[in-house]
C-alpha cells in the first residue's frame, strides 16, 4: 500500500467478526437485540430514579449517570457496526473513525470513574453513616461527576490529537468492529513510541488508580461491616454493596480479559470477541444487576409502570 500524505482522505475498513455472508444476519440480529435491551434497560433505570423522589439520593444519582454513560458507550460503536452489516460495507471514513475513538475513550473512562465514585459513596455511607448527608452533599456529588467528565474529555482529546499526528496508509484494515485506539496505533505507518508511552501511563493512572481506590474503599467497608454486632445489620450494610461489586467485577474482569487475550494470542478475532464483553454485555447487564438485587429500584419501576398503565 502507498502512504497517504493526507490521511483525512483515507478510508478505514472495520473487518468485524466474520466475513462469511451467511453469518451476517445472525450477527445483525444478535447485536441489535443486545443494543435494544441495553438502551431500554438503562433508560428505565434513569426514568425510575427521576420519577421517584425517594431515589433522589447520591447513590442513585451516580447510578443514573452510569446508566446514561452506558447508553452513550454502546451507541458509540454498535449502530455503526449494524449499519455496516446491513449495507454489506466495512468502510468507515477517517473523520468518523477518529470521532468514534474519541467518544469510546470518553465513555469507557467515565464508566471507570463513576464506578470509583460509587465505591466512595458506599464507603462514606457505611463507614461514616452519621455524617453521610453532610459529606455526600449535592454540591460534592455534582462536582465529582463534573470532574470525571472533564478529566476523561481531556484525556480523550489528548489521545485523539496524538493519533491525528500519525500517518496511515491510504486504506487501513482494522481487525475489530470499532476504531479501537491500540488497533489504530499498531496500523500507523509512522513512529508510535510516544503514543504507546502515553497509553501505558494513562492505563496505570486512569484505570489502575481508580481500581486501587475501589479496593481501598471496600477494604474499609469490610472492616466496618465486621465491627457491626448484629447479623441483620451486617447483611443490610453488605446488601447495599452487592450490586456495585457485581458491576465492578464484571467491568474490570472483562476489560482485563481483553488485554490478556490480546497479549496471549495474536488473533485479532479473539480480541474483538473479548471486547464485546465489556463494550456490549456489561452495559446490557448493569440494569438487570441493579434492578434485580435492589428493592428500591424494583418498587420505583413498579410505580412507574402502574402510572403509565
Amino acid at each position: 500500500m502507498e502512504l497517504g500524505n493526507d490521511t483525512r482522505n483515507s478510508e478505514f475498513l472495520l473487518l468485524g467478526f466474520s466475513e462469511e455472508p451467511e453469518l451476517q444476519p445472525f450477527f445483525f440480529g444478535l447485536f441489535l437485540s443486545m443494543y435494544l435491551v441495553t438502551i431500554h434497560g438503562n433508560l428505565l433505570i434513569i426514568l425510575a430514579i427521576n420519577s421517584d423522589s425517594h431515589l433522589h439520593t447520591p447513590m442513585y444519582f451516580f447510578l443514573a449517570n452510569l446508566s446514561f454513560v452506558d447508553i452513550c458507550f454502546t451507541s458509540t460503536t454498535i449502530p455503526k457496526m449494524l449499519w455496516n452489516i446491513q449495507t454489506q460495507s466495512k468502510v468507515i471514513t477517517y473523520e468518523n473513525c477518529i470521532t468514534q475513538m474519541y467518544f469510546f475513550l470518553l465513555f469507557a473512562g467515565l464508566d471507570i470513574f463513576l464506578l470509583t465514585v460509587m465505591a466512595y459513596d458506599r464507603f462514606v455511607a457505611i463507614c461514616y453513616p452519621l455524617h453521610y448527608t453532610v459529606i455526600m452533599n449535592p454540591r460534592l456529588c455534582g462536582l465529582l461527576v463534573l470532574v470525571s467528565w472533564i478529566i476523561n474529555a481531556l484525556y480523550s482529546l489528548l489521545q485523539t490529537l496524538m493519533v491525528l499526528q500519525l500517518s496511515f496508509c491510504t486504506q487501513v484494515e482494522i481487525s475489530h468492529f470499532f476504531c479501537e485506539l491500540n488497533q489504530m496505533i499498531q496500523l500507523a505507518c509512522s513512529d508510535t513510541f510516544l503514543n504507546d508511552m502515553v497509553i501505558y501511563f494513562a492505563t496505570v493512572l486512569l484505570a489502575g488508580g481508580p481500581f486501587i481506590g475501589i479496593l481501598y474503599s471496600y477494604s474499609k467497608i469490610v472492616s466496618s461491616i465486621r465491627g457491626i454486632s448484629s447479623a441483620q445489620g451486617k447483611y443490610k450494610a453488605f446488601s447495599t454493596c452487592v450490586s456495585h461489586l457485581s458491576v465492578v467485577s464484571l467491568f474490570y474482569c472483562t476489560g482485563l480479559g481483553v488485554y490478556l487475550s490480546s497479549a496471549a494470542t495474536q488473533s485479532s478475532l479473539s480480541s474483538a470477541t473479548a471486547s464485546v464483553m465489556y463494550t456490549v454485555v456489561t452495559p446490557m447487564l448493569n440494569p438487570f444487576i441493579y434492578s434485580l438485587r435492589n428493592r428500591d429500584i424494583k418498587e420505583a419501576l413498579n410505580v412507574f409502570f402502574r402510572g403509565k398503565s
